[in-house]
């Protein structure tokens, strides 16, 4: 035997020895890490939940008030959930037996009629567990938040943004007191950003399949998520382009899945309606009831049929569809004849989005009493959130550019027609996120540095 053999051999058996130790004390580490994001997760719903149900509890009487026969339970999604449970179908969205509708997007209605299915229509327990089911769904929200800055920034960001999302106003507030599919809808759009997040390093289709799910399921749900998907979607085939890695099987795969979801509604309104509806039927009233003569209130009273009787007379006369059409021609018919107070309008809806503010005037602020509150939180949390993606695109992070997309394109509609004060809510956590890596980049900017090389490392890698 050379003699230099059992030296080789001595140095080939430390050297797997020191490599077993390695992989043992990283799995290790990794089995530490793992458990310990599930304490601090569990931790986070917990805490969520509890401070919406203490909420909730306060609240909760003014949903039960038996008002304009309980309208403030849900409002038209109420009234769909009402003639769903009772054997009508999905239909009647406002005051009388008025046939098929599309009012709103199925899912939340649906949603709904299980609960009155079970509890009792407008019942108090069905409001309980209606708002509790929104409770649920924001404290769940948590869980893709800590994910979305862990994939994005670090593990500080991530702890910072999943206990921001836990104690957010706003997430709080708008579970608790409004039966509405808002906090589904939160949900899921962090759900499908997440799942766009992954897809450019994925493996496979399923990841395509799944981000297509959810969007079908997010337009279903509110028809404004489609609005941001589809660019989610073409910005991870971009990445996977440049990269060489295929693209076009895993798109095919994603547009297949959205469409399986999303056509039986479709296939069920051409049906109903003999026309095609995109999800819902009511664009051309959004677009009537932001443009008209009234500029005092982003959305001013008296242009919808559930607070105007003449409104709701046209309504049942027409029916939804001729009712709607009409709505379109005179909300276009006052842009084509106003088009200088449109763009003013659009500008001052853009500003009102970004920040919450419309007016100080006595007439507006005795309508919106909380608004000079919002207009600090909100203006506050644009300002944050636009420092921390500013940084982001200067350490050339990736990631940042789905952030940039999401904000671009979701509002659109909005600065087109008209907004709510609930309608930013859905990308509120995008919001919080870059707001805890604001704070985290202030904090330790050096370990944010490091963060970076760390994660272009890994990208180059993969």
């Amino acid at each position: 035997m050379n003699p230099a053999y059992p030296w080789l051999l001595a140095g080939l058996r430390k050297d797997l020895i020191i490599l077993f130790i390695a992989v043992v004390e990283n799995k290790d580490r990794q089995a530490g890490a793992l458990a310990c994001a599930r304490t601090r997760l569990f931790w986070m719903v917990i805490v969520a939940l509890a401070l919406r149900f203490i909420v909730m509890a306060f609240v909760y009487p003014q949903r039960t008030d038996p008002f304009r026969d309980h309208w403030r339970c849900g409002g038209e999604a109420g009234r769909i959930a009402r003639a769903i449970a009772q054997g009508k179908g999905f239909s009647n969205p406002l005051f009388a037996d008025t046939g098929p509708t599309s009012w709103l997007a199925p899912i939340y209605p649906y949603l709904l009629a299980g609960i009155f299915k079970i509890f009792g229509v407008y019942s108090v327990t069905s409001t309980l567990v209606a708002l509790s089911v929104d409770c649920i769904f924001s404290a769940i929200t948590c869980i893709p938040v800590y994910l979305i800055a862990l994939e994005c920034f670090n593990s500080r960001t991530a702890l910072w943004a999943g206990w921001g999302w836990a104690l957010f106003p706003y997430a709080i507030y708008f579970s608790a007191d409004f039966i509405w599919h808002t906090a589904l809808s939160t949900l899921l759009l962090s759900l499908i950003f997440l799942s766009a997040l992954r897809l450019e390093r994925s493996r496979g289709v399923r990841p395509w399949i799944v981000f297509g799910a959810l969007s079908g399921l997010g337009g279903l749900t509110d028809p404004i998520l489609m609005s941001v998907a589809p660019f989610l979607g073409a910005w991870a085939c971009f990445r996977r382009y440049k990269s060489g890695r295929p693209w076009l099987p895993p798109a095919f795969a994603a547009v297949l899945s959205v469409t399986l979801v999303i056509s039986p509604w479709f296939i069920r309104n051409y049906l109903t309606f003999h026309k095609v509806i995109p999800f819902r039927s009511c664009l051309g009233l959004e677009l009537y009831c932001g443009n008209n003569a009234d500029t005092w209130h982003w959305g001013p009273p008296g242009y919808h049929p559930s607070d105007n009787e003449e409104e709701w007379r046209e309504y049942q006369q027409l029916k939804e569809i001729g009712y709607t059409r009409k709505k379109m021609q005179q909300g276009l018919a006052f842009i084509c004849a106003h088009r200088e107070l449109y763009v003013v309008q659009s500008l001052r809806r853009v500003v009102y989005f970004w920040t919450g503010f419309w007016s100080l005037s006595r007439r507006y602020l005795a309508e919106e009493p909380e608004d000079p509150g919002n207009i600090i939180l909100a203006t506050a949390m644009t300002v944050l959130a636009g420092i921390g993606l500013w940084h982001a695109f200067r350490l050339k992070l990736p990631t940042a550019m789905p952030y940039l997309l999401a904000f671009l394109f979701f509002p659109v509609a909005y600065y087109l027609t008209h907004p709510e004060d609930y309608y930013r809510r859905p990308i509120d956590p995008l919001f919080v996120i870059l707001t805890a890596f604001t704070i985290t980049a202030w904090r330790r900017p050096a370990e944010q540095s490091s963060t970076h090389r760390v994660y272009t490392d890994a990208n180059s890698h993969t």
